[in-house]
Order: structure tokens, then sequence, then C-alpha cells
């Protein structure tokens, strides 16, 4: 268990995440609402970093269990948006990706500095904390924003999915999906380590440098 190895490393995770992390995601997605002609998130006072007014209970309890049990966090809130009001044919597409690509942008900001790191050898053996920390927080939001695109309602993934599709074919398939939602959320949550990782790992490397 990640806890009982690493007590610190996954407190500093899971703050993060929950206060930094998620509001910046879902801060994004009512930003993108909104600049597309939807006032829902607005209105409803989310157009905010305040962690309190993003949290959810599910999404942020996958979170928890997520980085006690494996250091990886995988986890996911949600903002109102009402899609009828949405300006364009992708706009639905554009503000459920708005999100993921917020935790790619913050893994390429904590970049900035771990290449300054890894390009001095000097300062890397003298902060080996800052450089662990460093790379947490760049796994993480990578990990966090491959997740969050996984074609699987309810993650951002699975509305850009649907979203593409024909009108006509999402009126049929979107009603059946519904029921087995959380059923998907739960086999993600185990499963998809599977195809994360390897993903998530080319990733970090093209961030990193190395």
């Amino acid at each position: 268990m990640f806890l009982l190895q690493h007590p610190d490393e996954a407190a500093i995770l899971i703050a993060f995440f929950l206060l930094v992390a998620f509001p910046v995601h879902e801060l994004c997605h009512g930003f993108a609402a909104w600049r597309l002609g939807d006032n829902t998130a607005r209105f409803d006072g989310r157009l905010t970093l305040n962690p309190i007014k993003h949290f959810h209970p599910i999404g942020g309890t996958f979170l928890v269990l997520s980085v006690i049990l494996t250091g990886v966090p995988l986890g996911f809130a949600a903002t109102p948006v009402n899609r009828a009001n949405l300006r364009g044919r992708y706009g639905e597409a554009i503000v459920a990706a708005a999100g993921p690509l917020s935790n790619f942008a913050m893994a390429l900001l904590f970049g900035i500095p771990m290449r300054f790191l890894l390009g001095d050898l000097n300062l890397l053996l003298t902060t080996p904390r800052l450089f662990d920390l460093l790379g947490m927080l760049i796994w993480g939001n990578i990990v966090l924003g491959i997740f969050n695109f996984l074609p699987v309602p309810p993650l951002d993934g699975g509305a850009v999915l649907l979203s593409l599709l024909p009108p006509r074919v999402r009126w049929r398939i979107e009603p059946q999906l519904a029921p087995y939602s959380m059923l998907l959320l739960v086999g993600v949550f185990f499963l998809g380590g599977y195809v994360i990782s390897p993903v998530a790992e080319t990733i970090y490397r093209a961030v990193v440098g190395f």
C-alpha cells in the first residue's frame, strides 16, 4: 500500500489534486463553456478555484483511494454544463477536452523546473526532495489527464466521444450507457492502468526531456 510506504508523498498528492489540480481542471471546463455561450457554471459559482465548489464525493473518493493504494491519482469532479447553449458543432467536445488539457498544461509547467534540475547535477544532488515532488506532480497530472480522456462516460473522454457522434446515434446510445456508467468507471479504475501507464510514461519522458 502506497500510503504505508510513502505517507508524506500520499498526503502531498491528495492535497495537491483536491485543492489545486481539480479546481483548475473544472474551472477550465466552466470557462470554456462560458466562452462558448453557456453560463450555467458561472451562475452556479463554478468559475472559481475554490476547491469546495468543485469537490465531487465519488470522484474525490476515487482519488483518495487510488493514491492510498497505488500512489496514482485517478479521480474526477463535475461542472454543470448545458450543452444546448453551446455554440458550434464541436462546442461540447471543446468544453469536455478543456479539463484534461489543463492537466497536461500543468505537467508542462512543472516540467520547466524539472528540466533545470536534470541539467544541473549539483543542483539535482542537493535538492532530491524537490526532484521527487516535481516528478510526482508531473506524473500525476499526466495520468489524470489521460484517465479523464478515456472514452467512458461520465469521464470527459466519454463526453467528447458522444458529442462527435451523429445526433440520432447519440440519442439511441446515451440512454443505454447511462445505467452502466458507474460500472464502467469502476472497471476503468481497476483496469485502466494497463492502458494509462505506457502512454503516461511516453508523455512523461517528453515533458522532462529524457
